[in-house]
């Protein structure tokens, strides 16, 4: 019984969550009583929110943190992650805090190239004002296939998942007819096994998958040959998905068009074909990579640290 007076304290457990010392810590507040935050790996870590910074030190931290239980990435592709950390250890990512880039990434290659603005960026260079673009004002053959809306265009999204979704949403203001494919049919998306029929069809085909050993190279030679002649094709997710000398193939006979944010290999070494390929515009993975991706990122590990804590559910678990 406490004394007259005095009031009973309940005292906290402390968890050790590793975080690097830096001002996006703010973005995980506000903090449960008990958490300490550390900036070095010690045996009692529970917790390591990995962002760039912590990242460079992979994979010998983890070696570095026998205590740890839970690992939460700022990124939202973890596969590169996943084969250093210890079985038994939660792995979950940032599913969400990439939706606005990557989709507003998506969205801007497929108006340039369906507008062709690569094109048009070639005569801009040249000082060239083309007159035979303009039906208005040509006097000769079309100096460009033709430039089309999205009004009425068919979209395929492989991979619907959160970012898909956010793709869907800014595509369909411009009246185009998306189509989303995720691991299971739902009212928003159709199976896998709905591929091979909807494929041919799509007038823009985008990927969003994750790299497995399911997924890898699945836009190969055959895929790109049931591609709707002209098609565009968009990866904003690994360049593992897509056989590269298949794509080079595809882009040389004109068979295809795409727009790249990932390749394979990655980085895109300096004289690689691909670089100088027809029909292709390639960002070097920076389709995420607007200014405030990571404190959305580290809002999302703010809230797993209060579920941790409150012994919660856990949000974006990629490995149990």
């Amino acid at each position: 019984m406490s004394s007259a007076g005095h009031q009973t304290q309940t005292t906290h457990p402390t968890v050790s969550v590793l975080v690097a010392d830096i001002p996006l810590r703010r973005e995980l507040e506000p903090l449960p009583a008990g958490v300490e935050l550390v900036a070095e790996p010690a045996p009692d870590v529970e917790l390591a929110v990995l962002g760039t910074e912590l990242m460079r030190r992979m994979p010998g931290l983890i070696g570095e943190l026998p205590g740890l239980r839970v690992v939460q990435s700022i990124f939202a592709g973890v596969d590169a992650l996943l084969p250093h950390v210890p079985a038994g250890v939660t792995v979950c990512n940032a599913r969400g805090a990439h939706d606005i880039g990557v989709s507003e990434w998506v969205v801007t290659m497929i108006l340039a190239l369906r507008r062709r603005l690569p094109e048009l960026l070639a005569f801009q260079r040249a000082g060239t004002w083309e007159r035979n673009i303009n039906e208005l004002t040509a006097t000769g053959p079309a100096a460009l296939d033709a430039i089309v809306d999205l009004d009425g265009a068919s979209v395929l999204i492989l991979g619907h998942g959160s970012i898909g979704r956010a793709v869907a949403a800014r595509l369909e203001p411009f009246g185009a007819a998306v189509t989303g494919i995720a691991a299971h049919a739902r009212p928003d998306a159709q199976p896998p096994e709905a591929l091979d029929s909807l494929l041919p069809g799509a007038d823009v085909v985008v990927v969003l998958l994750p790299l497995s050993a399911d997924t890898e190279r699945i836009v190969d030679a055959e895929f790109l040959a049931r591609m709707k002649p002209g098609a565009l094709m968009v990866n904003a997710s690994r360049g593992r998905l897509v056989d590269t000398e298949a794509l080079l193939r595809a882009l040389r006979a004109g068979r295809v068009r795409a727009a790249l944010d990932v390749t394979d290999p990655e980085p895109l070494p300096d004289g690689h074909p691909l670089w100088s390929a027809p029909n292709v515009i390639i960002t070097p993975h920076i389709a995420g990579g607007v200014s405030e991706w990571q404190a959305r990122s580290y809002r999302i590990a703010g809230e797993q640290i209060r579920r941790y804590v409150a012994r919660e559910p856990l949000l974006n678990v990629a490995r149990a």
